[in-house]
């Protein structure tokens, strides 16, 4: 009965108060644990992997003779603008300091595109690194198995007549029996082998 009472009274706390159990849970917060601070600004997380393929892309078009031929377009073009145009038409007088703003801004977006899809092709060098060095120890693995596998069969084979060995043998008995005169007993012969 005392638990159904207090029940009762925690859920007309919360309906009350919405943020009452948020505080009995801040007062009740150990100190021997580190405390969930709340995110006043949370920023945008896309998904990183479709944003490093972008960088990647990025960063392989910004390291072609393409983007070279481009940009020198665009410099050459801007300039010319500013220079021949009259002069109610030009929005980039002589220094060019709009120029230096744009290409400097290109520039600080492509110098961090380029170091992820460096970093992207590092970690990926990384894997096939580990792979090659897996493969490699398989192999050392496999090739000292086999070098143990054929010096046993070379001590087996150390005892076993070779094909030479029985031939050099056979002519010598059929060399002997050539020379042998044919009178000799059949257990002179017997015995001599």
């Amino acid at each position: 009965m005392a638990s159904d009472r207090r029940d009762r009274e925690q859920r007309q706390r919360e309906a009350v108060s919405p943020r009452a159990p948020e505080r009995e849970e801040r007062r009740r917060s150990r100190l021997d644990q580190p405390q969930r601070r709340r995110a006043r600004m949370t920023l945008p997380n896309p998904d990183s992997e479709a944003f490093g393929q972008l960088s990647e892309r990025i960063a392989r078009f910004l390291g072609t003779g393409r983007f070279l031929v481009w940009m020198t377009v665009v410099v050459l073009i801007w300039v010319g603008w500013n220079v021949l145009v009259p002069p109610g038409l030009r929005f980039d007088s002589y220094p060019f300091i709009f120029l230096t703003l744009v290409l400097s801004l290109q520039a600080s977006y492509a110098a961090p595109l380029i170091l992820l899809a460096q970093n992207r092709q590092d970690d990926r060098d990384k894997v096939n690194m580990e792979q090659d060095r897996a493969r490699g120890e398989r192999n050392v693995a496999d090739t000292e198995y086999l070098t143990r596998e054929v010096a046993a069969l070379r001590q087996g084979l150390g005892e076993v007549a070779t094909r030479d060995f029985l031939r050099s043998e056979l002519q010598s008995l059929i060399k002997e029996l050539e020379n042998r005169p044919h009178g000799e007993p059949q257990e002179e012969r017997v015995g001599r082998l």
